[in-house]
């Protein structure tokens, strides 16, 4: 049975660690359940992101979809910052790492931003609760002291996306999360 722990930084975030099989032959891991996670949907979409060591992705957040993240190969800094305002845990930021070697998964509810930086070169997948859906797409800058993030790159490798998100204090109205969303 692998350990699944609540965040105590953001509501609504959830920390696997899985249990690993292994003998002579190599490994077998349960890396997802539905079950694991109070109040979430079934995952509709799974996806898989491959990035060489410096990429930073993020930060990213949904009004509406939540995702479960697993590196199986490299190591990830994940970045995690609670948007949803009126929340008890508004303003909070996590840090973590994910990486083919602990094990370990994060799911992540709505309203909460997202992003990671690789600190090696990774495999990264990640499932989702909704179908892509561009509207839903919304970002906030990656360096926004408010956030307080510390990605572990020096010169990180970026998208023109994610180099102009707007920072936390300039997201418009009606792209704002508020308290209380489905977790």
């Amino acid at each position: 049975m692998p350990k699944v722990t609540a965040s105590e930084t953001i509501d609504g975030v959830w920390i696997v660690e899985p249990t690993i099989h292994g003998d002579q032959r190599g490994l077998f891991i349960e890396t997802y359940r539905r079950e694991w996670f109070p109040n979430g949907r079934e995952m509709l979409q799974g996806n898989r992101s491959n990035k060489q060591k410096g990429a930073l992705v993020g930060l990213h957040y949904h009004m509406h979809q939540a995702d479960y993240w697993y590196a199986p190969v490299g190591t990830i800094r994940v970045v995690l910052h609670d948007l949803r305002e009126g929340g008890p845990t508004n303003g909070a930021t996590q840090m973590l790492e994910i990486s083919g070697e602990n094990h370990k998964g994060v799911y992540i509810p709505p309203g909460v931003a997202h992003g990671f930086s690789a600190l090696t070169d990774v495999v990264m997948t990640y499932l989702v609760d909704g179908y892509y859906n561009p509207a839903d797409e919304l970002g906030v800058a990656w360096n926004d002291p408010v956030i307080g993030a510390d990605w572990g790159v020096a010169e990180p490798i970026m998208s023109e996306r994610d180099r102009t998100n707007p920072m936390r204090a300039d997201i418009p109205e009606g792209r704002r999360p508020y308290w209380p969303m489905r977790t």
